[in-house]
């Protein structure tokens, strides 16, 4: 996306300021509606401060103004381009105190190009913050300038000699900077789920929201595929259930979003996305609001109650159709995540017995008929995510395959890897007739940025296939590294963690005996606060935000979402044992560990509680083995040394015996 004003140092310095100013203006009128003569005051005074900072810098370097940065839907204010470093300049007015979220947000920014900018990689990048009215504090200089420095700050009264002496700091290369190809180069920035959101929220196209991977393409066209059938569903007035699978971080979430509030969702009437997940809902309707607010406490409130409607919790929709049979739903399509997850007819109706609302079948098939009671047209779809099931009592694709073989008015529509899977949870006859179409299953991972196999080697992990899991590690490059050590896990995580980059700690619900290593609190899950604050807020200045590395988020808490960052705690409720292929899942019981029975629903369950947790990180993931306690029955240390060894001859490094991001070294600046 490009800047809205971009042009050499020397056409900046022949251009005037008023026109410069009034070419922003102009695009910020088309996209926003702030105070927009605040903001061109704002222009101006920034524009005659770089005009002073570059009146002696090289005619050739280049400058861009408000540049897009579609993951974080917000703009640098400026970028210079110059033949050995790219600098990343925010300017900071009288409301700011160039605080620590100022920091955080100006680093992001640079960090945001090191990863997705093609042209960013090779090159030192610097972020600036310039504070218009505040002295900033004292500051050491970086003495390696590479990848991306620490913030270094300025004032009006200092900004141009700052400038002078980054240049004048950093080497020539030996291959200068392409500053005209610069602006060229591919910038194809990855949003996390919460990102990405927001994005659609605010209206913005999924194609939009492109990967940093070239191949994965068929984001964009498993999307197209789920709102062609809405439409086709709506202009031939009858029902229609379609299944999208793929693995894990493939953009399911995305997809499913984008038909309810995206650009092209936009063309829906009456859409809405349900979840079982109630993090998940929390989050999201917290990041909406926010999003939406923009930063007004008293819009928050109407904020909130809006999103309501878009994002709702699947069991209070369920028990309000149930309880008013009469009522024909508001929506005419529903998009259901993790669908897999669904509850038996069996299931359903114990769970159901003591509450207000009794259930008398499966969720799916209550889905079905609540969806039924449109007269014309209705349209159901289903995310399914393989190898997720977390929970007894959940169906999976069999339980949709019972339900729709009993209801042949809906047209179904699947990829063709929704009939093979897994024996004990295999989908549906052939019979029911299903509509095949390659493009409803994404089989592209987006949410490992620099780990491609990372879904590869967590299956064969999970198979207890060390040999798989040890090629795959060698023939690409895995985000997973092991440590024994509590505090240097967290120590890499902090490390790790700079600018927006979000890090937190996960664990197994069965993982009991953790808290004897002080890992005894866990996210409420069920607590919105709790939740909002773990996933939205930032430490230092929240100590219950995730960044704080002290409540653990299980597997009920984070599935759906994702960190940038993972401190993955092993337990004690998935161990190895001397001649074994296969992993022993256990469950606590008052003073000890019981077996799980090999091959069954809860070995299975015990096993995707871990292939949820190892496949929540975006760029890292440090998986922490305890080392136990001899005189702890509970924590023998002979389990953890077999767990450490077992991912050691899997191919994951150990944290001690790899390069962590470089502590900064300092010098006094050199002013020019």
């Amino acid at each position: 996306m490009p800047a809205w004003w971009s042009g050499s140092v020397a056409a900046f310095h022949a251009s005037d300021p008023a026109v410069i100013a009034g070419i922003l203006t102009t695009h910020l009128m088309r996209s926003h509606s702030i105070n927009h003569p605040q903001q061109e005051r704002a222009w101006r005074r920034d524009i005659a401060l770089l005009g002073d900072a570059l009146r002696a810098a090289p005619p050739d370097w280049r400058l861009l103004l408000e540049y897009p940065m579609l993951r974080l839907e917000r703009r640098i204010d400026a970028l210079l381009i110059t033949d050995r470093a790219i600098l990343v300049l925010e300017f900071k007015g009288e409301t700011s105190n160039t605080g620590a979220a100022d920091q955080r947000q100006v680093a992001d920014y640079a960090i945001d190009l090191f990863d997705f900018h093609a042209a960013s990689r090779s090159h030192p990048i610097v972020p600036v913050l310039v504070s218009i009215t505040r002295a900033p504090p004292g500051q050491s200089w970086p003495l390696l300038w590479h990848a991306v420095t620490p913030v270094l700050t300025a004032d009006q009264t200092t900004f141009a000699a700052t400038i002078r002496a980054i240049i004048g700091s950093i080497p020539a290369p030996d291959k200068p900077l392409d500053i005209d190809g610069w602006e060229a180069a591919p910038y194809r920035p990855v949003p996390n789920i919460i990102d990405a959101a927001c994005l659609l929220y605010a209206r913005n196209a999924v194609a939009d929201i492109k990967a940093a991977r070239a191949d994965a393409t068929n984001l964009t066209s498993t999307t197209e595929a789920i709102l062609g059938i809405i439409r086709a569903a709506g202009q031939t007035k009858r029902r229609a259930i379609v299944f999208v699978t793929g693995i894990p971080g493939a953009g399911k979430t995305l997809c499913g979003l984008n038909v309810v509030f995206g650009a092209k969702g936009g063309e829906m009437v009456g859409a809405t996305f349900l979840t079982g997940n109630p993090t998940l809902v929390h989050v999201l309707r917290g990041a909406l609001a926010r999003s939406e607010a923009d930063g007004d406490r008293r819009a928050l409130g109407p904020a909130r109650r809006h999103t309501r409607t878009l994002i709702q919790a699947l069991p209070a929709f369920r028990d309000d159709y149930v309880a008013h049979p009469a009522h024909v739903p508001a929506e005419r399509v529903i998009v259901i995540d993790e669908a897999q997850r669904a509850w038996s007819r069996a299931h359903a109706i114990r769970k159901s017995r003591d509450r207000p609302v009794s259930l008398t079948d499966s969720e799916p098939a209550i889905l079905l008929d609540i969806m039924a009671r449109h007269p014309d047209w209705s349209v159901i779809v289903c995310l399914v995510g393989g190898g997720q099931e977390i929970h007894d009592g959940e169906g999976g694709l069999a339980e949709w395959g019972r339900a729709l073989a009993t209801r042949p008015e809906w047209h179904v529509s699947a990829a063709p890897t929704a009939l093979s899977e897994t024996p004990a949870r295999q989908f549906l006859p052939a019979d029911v007739g299903i509509i095949g179409n390659p493009a409803l299953h994404l089989s592209v991972p987006v949410r490992h940025i620099h780990g491609d196999s990372a879904t590869d080697w967590v299956d064969a992990v999970l198979h207890g296939d060390a040999i798989s899991a040890a090629r795959i590690a060698a023939s690409s490059k895995i985000p997973f590294r092991v440590t024994r050590s509590l505090d240097q896990m967290r120590t890499a995580l902090r490390r790790a963690a700079i600018g927006l980059r979000r890090a937190g700690l996960l664990a197994s619900s069965g993982a009991a005996r953790l808290r004897a290593d002080g890992l005894g609190a866990s996210l409420p899950h069920m607590d919105a606060a709790a939740v909002e604050h773990w996933f939205l807020d930032r430490w230092p200045e929240d100590v219950r935000a995730s960044d704080a590395l002290e409540l653990l988020a299980t597997e009920f808490s984070c599935q759906g979402l994702e960190l940038d960052y993972c401190g993955l705690c092993w337990g004690g409720d998935l161990i190895r044992v001397p001649g074994r292929t296969s992993w022993r899942a256990r469950a606590f019981s008052g003073t000890r560990w019981q077996q799980v029975k090999d091959g069954g629903e809860r070995f299975e369950n015990r096993l995707n509680t871990y292939r949820v947790l190892l496949t929540r990180a975006r760029f890292e993931t440090i998986i922490w083995v305890p080392v136990g306690n001899p005189a702890d029955a509970t924590r023998p240390p002979h389990e953890g040394d077999a767990v450490a060894a077992f991912l050691r001859a899997c191919g994951a490094a150990m944290l001690e015996d790899t390069p962590s991001r470089p502590a900064p070294v300092h010098r006094e600046p050199v002013l020019l």
